[in-house]
């Protein structure tokens, strides 16, 4: 079982997105991909477990199969599509901590869309991301050592505001 930390807001997190991003830039291009900074890391002021997740959106998530030596070589694993449906899942340690998740999406599927309404919505909604903040800590507090039993403990609020999130998201077009 992976520790459960929640550390508080890191403006460094946009940077080493950045960085990421532009070594993952050559190994995608030939997908025409598109590179996301996602979950807690991406919103301004909320607290996260200090892992940044990256969204890439490409056209054909088969075609990410034949790309996992170069994501080797940068350090990561893959982990094909890890309990989500045509998904492509990666994910990097650094001296023994996790740092980075890679979560390889077709482009405009329903997850790209919940994961980036999510995102706007809680940098657009602070009183929403900090509720959310609240809760992480608390998941944290009380289930240190258990990654899943926190997970669990944040689905339904997660769920819930995916969905407020969309919807919010189509009355902002």
């Amino acid at each position: 079982m992976r520790k459960v930390e929640i550390v508080p807001y890191k403006s460094e997190w946009k940077k080493e997105f950045i960085k990421e991003k532009n070594l993952l830039s050559p190994i995608f291009s030939t997908l025409h991909s598109r590179i996301h900074h996602i979950g807690s890391t991406s919103v301004p002021g909320l607290a996260a477990k200090p892992i940044i997740d990256i969204l890439i959106e490409v056209f054909d998530i088969n075609e990410v199969d034949q790309l996992s030596y170069g994501m080797a070589v940068l350090g990561y694993e893959a982990k094909g599509e890890h309990g989500i449906p045509k998904r492509r899942f990666f994910f990097k340690n650094e001296n023994g901590r996790r740092t980075h998740h890679i979560h390889v999406f077709e482009r405009d599927t329903e997850d790209v869309i919940r994961h980036l309404c999510f995102r706007n919505y809680l940098v657009a909604h602070p009183e929403k991301s900090q509720e959310y903040m609240e809760l992480k800590e608390r998941l944290a507090e009380a289930y240190p050592e258990n990654i899943d039993a926190y997970m669990d403990g944040k689905h339904d609020w997660v769920q819930e505001h995916e969905r407020i999130a969309i919807e919010w998201s189509q009355r902002e077009l």
